[in-house]
């Protein structure tokens, strides 16, 4: 039996690389695409930037070129790169894993539980109800009560929906929108963040009642508690990014932030953003780097699972909100570097069509 193991496991570390990798699979998902009954799923992609990091001479006016494209496509969803409230609730009860990944992306819903008596469940679950019976003129009070519920479900992008939705005499705490909370809102709203400048912003504009948080951040894990092996992850890592396409990249990127203050600056980064060269660019720049970075511990490759996995998850999260509402026309605003991996695995989905951003940013 042994002889017969041994033969076995010797066969197989004589199998060449280019011999594992010769097999493709017959099935392709992206060649089976319908029609579907009614309407398709459409998908708008939008790389971007995290305009907390911009440039002082950025300014959130300026994205209203950027925003009236948008508005053409006519998107009746909005998807968000933000961890929803109920993962969120998920994570706090795994602390030794993730509670610096809760720390670091999860608000937190206490002020706005107290103020409703909901937990982050059951104000989720109150939201879906509300909104299954929403009325076609929905009231003021109706309005701040919806956004004191979505505060409370950790859904703050959709809660400033409604907060925007409202006139501006009628922004002002009540019905269940204590004072804290209502300034809360407000000190939200004004933030840097492509989720609100951009994904609330237009949902308001367009009549839309919420957005949708499609972030994922399960596969996180807590640093390892050797201090040698921390440092030892981070200087390979570092090492696989000082290549000739992350300078490349960085060249780009302070070029595009350089000229944030010239007329359809803003418009200009985003049509960059979102050129059909820059997924291959980002992978050479990060991930393929990452990928064959020579450390003994294979650090490079459990940064690239980790990768994957989040893209994955984040797609799926994509997918659930199309099944639930099929003919959704979706604009999914993500960082850049997620474009071509939000793409090619949701250009793998039977019902699901991608639209190009190239040429709705013209």
């Amino acid at each position: 039996m042994r002889i017969v193991l041994a033969v076995g496991i010797a066969f197989l570390t004589a199998i060449s690389p280019a011999q594992g990798q010769s097999y493709q699979p017959v099935f392709r998902p992206e060649t089976l695409k319908g029609p579907p009954a009614g309407h398709p799923n459409d998908v708008l992609v939008l790389g971007s930037t995290h305009l907390s990091g911009a440039s002082q001479d950025f300014k959130p006016p300026m994205l209203v070129p950027l925003i009236d494209r948008l508005a053409t496509w006519h998107p009746t969803a909005i998807a968000t790169e933000d961890m929803s409230g109920l993962q969120c609730d998920a994570l706090r009860r795994y602390p030794s894993r993730y509670a610096e990944t809760v720390q670091t992306y999860c608000a937190d819903p206490t002020a706005a539980g107290q103020a409703t008596g909901l937990d982050v469940p059951a104000a989720n679950a109150e939201a879906e109800r509300l909104l299954a019976a929403w009325p076609a003129s929905p009231k003021a009070t109706d309005r701040r009560h919806l956004a004191a519920i979505f505060m409370a479900a950790g859904e703050r992008n959709s809660a400033l929906v409604q907060w925007l939705r409202l006139p501006q005499a009628e922004r002002h705490a009540g019905d269940g929108l204590n004072d804290d909370l209502a300034a809360a809102l407000t000190k939200f709203g004004n933030g840097r963040n492509e989720s609100t400048l951009i994904g609330a912003a237009l949902a308001a504009r367009l009549g839309l009642e919420r957005v949708w948080s499609v972030d994922d951040h399960s596969a996180d894990t807590a640093d390892g508690p050797d201090p040698a092996e921390r440092k030892a992850y981070g200087d390979a890592i570092a090492k696989a990014w000082n290549n000739p396409s992350a300078h490349e990249r960085q060249i780009d990127d302070a070029r595009l932030d350089a000229g944030l203050a010239k007329p359809d600056g803003v418009l200009t980064m985003y049509r960059a953003l979102n050129a059909s060269t820059l997924p291959k660019l980002a992978f050479h720049a990060d991930f393929g780097a990452a990928l064959v970075e020579p450390s003994p511990q294979q650090f490079g490759r459990n940064y690239v699972g980790y990768w994957e996995t989040r893209n994955l998850r984040m797609v799926a999260n994509i997918r659930d909100v199309l099944g639930r509402y099929p003919g959704t026309r979706m604009l999914a605003i993500v960082g850049a570097s997620h474009k071509g991996y939000y793409e090619a695995y949701l250009n793998q989905m039977h019902d699901v069509r991608l639209a190009d951003a190239e040429t709705v940013l013209r």
